[in-house]
């Protein structure tokens, strides 16, 4: 079972029909102990950093998914949820994330011309092609709404990069760790593919 993890994000329901519609069980929660439990775990996110964390930790959920990774069973990160697993974020300086990660979230330029907040397609400069990048084409286009992006402290974690106004570190990897600033859920076939090889890890395959 897949728990996704339930904070209130906006992005949580398309989360929970994608990884039912490529036949996994799946369960939408906040409880601690079936959050536990779960063989895999999902932390998706959409909205404000600061206003999640303050979220996540009226919910008790910040200790509970802390716990969950130092498990080590399967956890992805989605947009939100991959910014969290930092320890701030530009766009709340005062809040603390997670901190499983070091790196800067930092505010897209704005200087170029380009749209803030960053919404649309773009192509991943994909560099691990294991974990939800196997069986991949290069260059997959995926979608993105975010007006923060990640820049890594430790260049190994990177798992795919794209280019928006700056290098945007849009994948993160390590051991049983992964996430996205991208959304699998609305990439099309190629984010199912995506969500299908996380479940084929929750699963030892």
């Amino acid at each position: 079972m897949i728990a996704v993890i339930d904070y209130g994000a906006g992005n949580i329901q398309s989360v929970n029909k994608a990884l039912k519609h490529i036949g996994c069980d799946v369960c939408v929660t906040r409880d601690k102990d079936v959050i536990l439990k779960a063989d895999g775990a999902v932390l998706p996110g959409v909205g404000s950093f600061g206003d999640t964390m303050d979220t996540m930790n009226s919910y008790g959920i910040k200790n509970t998914v802390i716990e969950y990774i130092d498990s080590g069973k399967p956890f992805l990160g989605i947009c939100l949820g991959l910014q969290l697993l930092f320890p701030k974020s530009e766009e709340s300086p005062e809040a603390k994330g997670l901190g499983i990660f070091e790196g800067d979230i930092i505010k897209i330029p704005s200087d170029n011309g380009l749209k803030i907040p960053h919404i649309g397609w773009n192509s991943l400069d994909i560099k691990k092609k294991d974990g939800i990048f196997r069986g991949i084409e290069d260059n997959p286009y995926v979608y993105f709404v975010h007006s923060y992006y990640l820049k890594a402290k430790d260049s190994a974690i990177v798992a795919a990069q794209t280019q928006y106004g700056a290098v945007v570190d849009a994948a993160v990897e390590r051991d049983n760790i992964i996430a996205t600033q991208f959304h699998p859920e609305k990439s099309g076939e190629t984010g199912l593919k995506m969500l299908k090889n996380f479940a084929d890890i929750v699963n030892g395959r």
